[in-house]
């Protein structure tokens, strides 16, 4: 991944992430709360902790390490395992991809699938991978653009306009580069990455679904796991290297760097480290911000995808095409649904929210004692909550229009043309980012694949949901698009409400084609003219959203400061250095191969064996079913060379203290001389808080033992083509 131009050549190299001496300094080397940025790992005594190869064999910017086989793939992590650009990730990361190329006749979410050779290999829709190329600090370019700005809103668009100027100059559509700006720290730290992105992903291997994702989601973010999450994938360019979308004349891609296996696996208290692109953390937040989370945002979503996941579960009940049509977005809001059902728990087991606010407390007295920092300090505290004041009266209307249009297709396809019919009014450098020539295609794109798959009894479900919702908030957070509608009705809202739905939004023409691209001919005053009520209540939808964001950018603005002043403090306070929240970009992550105690008396081992896979089967549910040919190999003990030698049992997965977030599913995990030897693809149900806090006792990361990979490649699916390739 970092090459040797990685190096931004000799005079421009920059330490990424300059923080200043008081921020950085040494690490610690036990494996506490760390997701690293690759160049402060240096400070991490990570031989001490059990490493045995070289630091510079991880991460070296100027010459080939680890790194360089770490892939970002569409939100997931992945690595390299060969020279031809096979990929390995985790079964759900590449489910999404391997629903859209199943059909009824070839089910390869069921069955599973399988190329024998290159030419078998079929496209993984929806995939994209992402190498990193180069990275830059250039904090001192944003901050010197806001330096003289005290008015938040202004300096929230100032810091997004040198964000665009910066990812603009450096993106080079001829070399396949693609640019981001990274916040490491809020207000304070921003890095300029660059990656090489490759377009054309095809699926190489995906068990079935009764292995890849067995224990479904009765199973998912607890422990004991016994889930074989695991599928590859394999990147390819054009002839000349370039990236390409699916062509026949492309070829696999040939990375700097591969990991070789370990086939062997590793043992309780082993060492191992982590490499991937973790998503996002709140650690750094205050308790306001925690409180908003707790009581708002949490358990609106948590609430609202267990209400349309039961209604695509009802949909679908008697049809096995509908069922395999909602199969992929049934994974997705489910993974996230229980997700935030942990964090709450989490929340409130921990009473991290009043933690937090003594926290706050304590630091408010320290700040006070030293006339300096009160100077500077003394009002910050008071600042942030007057912000979350101000935001928490409109949260719930907020929150609800970031939603409407992921529930309602023909919703997100009105304003979808409302918004195009006003951009292309504009020179090009002046619209919104999607709508650029160099972009448009693409946005155009996702908005017709709403067409795919398009069920109208799942839109009027959930679109009634949300209106009805809508209907019920408060004072502040009402919505003037629902309000509109029931405007001088005297009958039930739910009656108005059922007609709008019904002859409205699903008795309109928008998902039609035809309709749809005469309606991209038209100009705004055009579609004013039309007096369509789908429009207009889209509209109305569009100015309280442009209210709603000027707002929040104002807050934004205001936070961006008081985030950066509050780290700064907190360090004094605690005299102490900070990891900066993770935010997609690489990090590294290391620990032991460990169990736990979850509750009183209770221990969890960190393997689970095959023997666990065969016990829950026994319970007759399909999520629980196995394959016959999986109980056959089981019968005969037909293991091969893959048991543990510690316990004689073949492993399936595998529990480790290490600090991952979203994101680093899909992550490779690595022994002491950086073999791969399992796939990270889980936490437990405890863990789910780790976005807000992290805790050695009960942190816990999941991953799919390698030894378990090769066995299901090797007998139950004879993948000899697969093993041969990897070298084994």
């Amino acid at each position: 991944m970092f090459r040797k131009r990685f190096a931004i050549k000799s005079t421009k190299l920059i330490s990424l992430f300059i923080l200043s001496t008081f921020l950085l300094g040494m690490i610690s080397s036990s494996p506490d709360e760390g997701m690293y940025p690759l160049s402060e790992i240096q400070k991490i005594d990570l031989y001490k902790a059990g490493l045995k190869i070289n630091i510079d064999e991880v991460y070296n910017p100027k010459s080939i390490s680890l790194v360089d086989a770490l892939v970002n793939l569409s939100g997931c992590t992945g690595s390299f395992i060969s020279e031809n650009g096979l990929i390995i990730t985790n079964h759900h990361c590449a489910f999404g991809s391997i629903a859209r190329a199943s059909t009824l006749e070839n089910n390869y979410l069921k069955d599973g699938f399988h190329a024998k050779t290159l030419f078998e290999e079929i496209p993984a829709t929806g995939s994209t991978v992402k190498i990193i190329d180069s990275y830059e600090d250039v904090s001192s370019i944003i901050l010197e653009a806001v330096k003289n700005i005290s008015d938040p809103l202004e300096r929230t668009k100032t810091i997004a306009n040198k964000q665009k100027e910066l990812v603009n100059a450096a993106t080079n559509d001829a070399e396949s580069i693609v640019a981001e700006v990274a916040e490491m720290f809020a207000g304070k730290t921003y890095v300029l990455f660059k990656y090489r992105i490759i377009r054309d992903v095809r699926l190489v291997y995906a068990p079935p679904q009764s292995i890849g994702n067995f224990g479904g989601e009765a199973d998912n973010w607890v422990w004991p796991r016994h889930t074989g999450d695991f599928s590859l994938l394999r990147a390819y360019v054009a002839p000349d290297g370039k990236a390409a979308t699916f062509s026949k004349e492309n070829i696999p891609f040939k990375p700097k760097k591969y990991l070789k296996i370990n086939p062997n696996g590793i043992e309780e208290g082993e060492f191992a480290f982590i490499l991937g692109y973790p998503g996002r953390t709140f650690r750094h937040r205050p308790a306001d911000y925690i409180k908003y989370q707790q009581d708002i945002q949490l358990p609106y979503i948590s609430e609202l995808y267990q209400y349309a996941i039961q209604t695509m579960q009802e949909l679908g009940q008697d049809d096995e095409g509908l069922k395999l049509v909602f199969a992929s977005r049934i994974k997705g809001l489910a993974n996230t649904m229980k997700n935030y059902q942990g964090k709450l728990k989490g929340l409130r087991k921990l009473n991290l929210v009043s933690q937090k606010y003594e926290e706050e407390k304590q630091l408010q007295d320290f700040i006070n004692a030293n006339q300096n920092l009160k100077s500077q300090y003394g009002n910050l505290l008071d600042e942030v909550h007057r912000v979350f004041d101000s935001t928490n009266e409109t949260a719930a209307a907020d929150l609800w229009l970031r939603l409407i249009f992921n529930f309602s297709p023909s919703l997100a396809t009105a304003n979808f043309i409302i918004n195009y019919s006003e951009e292309m009014q504009k020179p090009d450098a002046e619209r919104r980012t999607a709508f650029q020539d160099k972009n448009i295609k693409q946005t155009k794109s996702a908005i017709e694949l709403l067409r795919t798959n398009y069920n109208p009894d799942y839109e009027e479900t959930m679109l009634m949901k949300l209106l009805e919702d809508a209907s019920k908030f408060k004072k502040n957070s009402r919505i003037a698009a629902v309000d509109y509608l029931l405007e001088g009705n005297g009958v039930h809202p739910e009656d108005v409400l059922g007609t709008f739905t019904d002859s409205i939004v699903l008795g309109s023409k928008i998902l039609q084609k035809d309709f749809f691209d005469n309606m991209l001919q038209k100009k705004p005053e055009e579609i004013s003219a039309m007096q369509d009520q789908l429009f207009i209540f889209a509209s109305k939808l569009k100015m309280q959203i442009q209210v709603s964001e000027k707002e929040n950018l104002k807050n934004e603005g205001k936070l961006n400061k008081l985030y950066g002043d509050l780290v700064d403090v907190k360090m004094l306070w605690k005299n102490q250095n900070f990891i900066p929240d993770a935010n997609s970009t690489l990090r590294l992550t290391y620990g032991y191969i460990k169990g736990y105690n979850p509750a009183d008396a209770v221990y969890y081992e960190p393997f689970t064996s095959i023997d666990g896979v065969i016990e829950k089967s026994s319970n007759g549910t399909e999520e629980f079913a196995i394959p016959d040919n999986l109980r056959t190999l089981y019968d005969k003990k037909d293991f091969g060379k893959y048991v543990s030698k510690r316990t004689g049992k073949l492993p399936v997965a595998m529990l480790y203290n290490m600090d991952t977030t979203g994101g680093n599913s899909g992550s490779p995990i690595m022994d002491a001389y950086g073999n791969l030897i399992g796939v990270n693809f889980d936490r437990a149900y405890e863990a789910t808080i780790n976005d807000y806090a992290w805790n050695e006792s009960y942190s816990r990361s999941i991953g799919v033992d390698i030894r378990y990979v090769l066995w299901v490649l090797d007998k139950y699916s004879n993948a000899k083509n697969i093993l041969t390739e990897i070298g084994l």
